[in-house]
Parts: structure tokens; C-alpha cells; sequence
């Protein structure tokens, strides 16, 4: 199981560039308590189950919103390829910016640990000190430390979904995309996202009206970093991310949402 792939799907790793969210525009939001619960389900062929779960939390602050993402596969995919993952964040309510990013993964028989700490002093430069550390047969095989720097809007793993859940997909036309630059303890990566329009999707028994959209991840160098990946999201106030979907070496990835 290829977890880049389904923790990025899980994560909708999404946002625009700054003409498409605006600060003012951030700053209006005030987002409540929260808790949304994925089944991650494998399906091949007529194969179809459940592979594992994950849970995404935020907690509202007076200065800032703590969010968290917990994964884990179910027993049977543990023999493959085991996943116990736990992401931390920060967000600043002052301009709804990414303050700080933590990945802790357990994968397969390594143990990684990423940081990321925003610095915001050299406006519109935006500074980010990053830690990176990889252990294989608990054995530190990779310690290193790096400054990314970039301008524009920016993001990681669970800042980019929720700055992707205010996107005005309502004024967007059909095949209109934005990029946006995205750190993470290793690199700077390049995020394009691109909107195909307004559809039906069947939820369990009921049918929602979801903004159906695809994206994809390149390096600064313009290769690209991983297979494309679909999404569908709520048309309601809430933009809640209903399904998506990834491609595997063998199969596909489906996140699905059970809970809320």
C-alpha cells in the first residue's frame, strides 16, 4: 500500500494561489470543533475492503486551531504493509496561516519524523525551518535539518485542507486550475488543483451535490511526484470532503466518509 498515495487523498492536499484566497477572505472563517472519521477501503478487481481508517480533528483556540490526523490499516493489511501515522498542526487564527507541522509515521519497518516551523519576519518571504530524521531497524539512518523558502501561498498536508475547503469553487468554471507551493520536512513541492465541475454522489443511502476535483503533486522541477488523485466535497456551507480516490500500483484507494 503505497501510504504517500493514501494520506494524501485522505488529506486532500489542496489550496490556489493567492488570487483565488485572499487573507481577508481567511480571516472571516471561524472554524468550530470538528472531527471527521474515514474508512480508507482497497479495491481490485472485484476486491473491495476496508483497509484501514483515520480520523481528523480541529480544535478551536483563542490565538490559533490545533488539528490532528490519526491513520491506521486494518489487521489483514498490516501483513502487507503496516500504517500508524500521527500528524500534528497549527494554525494561526491572524491570517489563517500555517504556524507548525509535525509527521510522525510509522510505515512498513521505518519510523519517520518530519517538523516544519513557519517564520514569517521577511514578508513576502516565507521561511520555514524543517527537520527531517528516518529510522530503519530503529537505527537512525537519516538526520537532516533545512531552510525552505518561497513567496506565495503556502501550506502542508493539514493546512492545505482546510484552506481548500474555502475556495470559491461556486465562481470557478470547469477546467480552471491554481497551484500553490507546499512544504514538508524534505522539500518544497509544487500543488496543482484543478476543478471539473458540479456532480451527484451517492453517500451511503442519500445523494449529495458535490464540487468534483482532481489534483496533483510536482517538484519545483516540474516532474511529477505522484499519480493524480480525485476528490468530490460537499456543496454545502460545511465543504466537507466526501469521497476520494488514488491510484495504486495494483488497485485503487478510496477514502470514504463515515463519520462526523
Amino acid at each position: 500500500m503505497n501510504i504517500r498515495i493514501l494520506l494524501s487523498a485522505l488529506l486532500l492536499t489542496l489550496s490556489a494561489a493567492a488570487s483565488a484566497l485572499s487573507i481577508g477572505k481567511a480571516e472571516s472563517f471561524d472554524w468550530k470543533d470538528e472531527s471527521l472519521t474515514y474508512d480508507v477501503m482497497f479495491k481490485w478487481g472485484l476486491i473491495n475492503k476496508k483497509a484501514g481508517s483515520a480520523t481528523l480533528t480541529l480544535r478551536a483556540e483563542p490565538e490559533s486551531y490545533v488539528t490532528r490526523l490519526t491513520a491506521a490499516s486494518e489487521p489483514w493489511a498490516d501483513r502487507i504493509y503496516q500504517v500508524r501515522d500521527t500528524l500534528n498542526g497549527r494554525i494561526g487564527r491572524d491570517g489563517f496561516r500555517p504556524l507548525f507541522y509535525e509527521k510522525i509515521a510509522n510505515e512498513g519497518g521505518e519510523r519517520k519524523y518530519d517538523v516544519v516551523k513557519y517564520r514569517y519576519e521577511s514578508h513576502p518571504e516565507i521561511s520555514a525551518d524543517c527537520i527531517r530524521k528516518v529510522y530503519k531497524k530503529n537505527k537512525l539512518k537519516i538526520d537532516e535539518k533545512r531552510t525552505l523558502k518561497t513567496f506565495g501561498t503556502t501550506v502542508d498536508m493539514l493546512t492545505s485542507f482546510y484552506f481548500m475547503r474555502h475556495l470559491p469553487f461556486e465562481k470557478w468554471k470547469d477546467g480552471q486550475s491554481e497551484t500553490v507551493n507546499i512544504f514538508s520536512g524534505k522539500q518544497k513541492e509544487l500543488l496543482k488543483i484543478s476543478y471539473l465541475g458540479e456532480v451527484d454522489l451517492e453517500v451511503g443511502d442519500k445523494v449529495r451535490r458535490c464540487y468534483h476535483i482532481s489534483f496533483s503533486f510536482t517538484s519545483d522541477g516540474k516532474r511529477k511526484t505522484s499519480d493524480d488523485m480525485e476528490a468530490w466535497i460537499s456543496t454545502d456551507g460545511r465543504r466537507i470532503p466526501m469521497r476520494l480516490e488514488g491510484k495504486l500500483p495494483v488497485g485503487k484507494v478510496h477514502c470514504l466518509l463515515s463519520g462526523e
